[in-house]
């Protein structure tokens, strides 16, 4: 379940109306329909009385979040260019995600050594 598809299950658990979460998170009901509809994202701001409304956390609701959180690989791959090599081969097939994890943990424990 994506994160849109998470937050309708939530609320429905709890019996709110989608007028109604929107009301209490001071937002329009358009803006979280499309949320739910994955066309558009929360602020973390929003993501956070969200989770507090819903009962639940922010990691649980990031947890559903399929976005790659592009600034994030932006700052590593221009922090140590094996990075920015490691993601160019993951996309184009020739490394698989879990590689990629092994890589980023060995690097970490490297840094961690030192």
């Amino acid at each position: 379940m994506v994160l849109g598809e998470y937050i309708r299950f939530l609320r429905e658990r709890k019996d709110n109306s989608l007028r109604e979460l929107a009301k209490k998170l001071e937002i329009t009901p358009a803006f979280l329909s499309d949320v739910e509809l994955g066309r558009r994202n929360p602020s973390d701001e929003v993501l956070r009385n969200i989770a507090r409304l819903l009962d639940t956390t922010v990691d649980d609701l990031r947890a559903h979040d399929t976005r790659a959180p592009l600034e994030a690989i932006k700052r590593l791959a221009a922090s140590d260019p094996s990075y920015g090599l490691a993601f160019r081969q993951v996309v184009e097939g020739k490394i698989t995600p879990q590689e990629l994890m092994d890589l980023v943990k060995k690097k970490k424990e490297g840094k961690e050594g030192k």
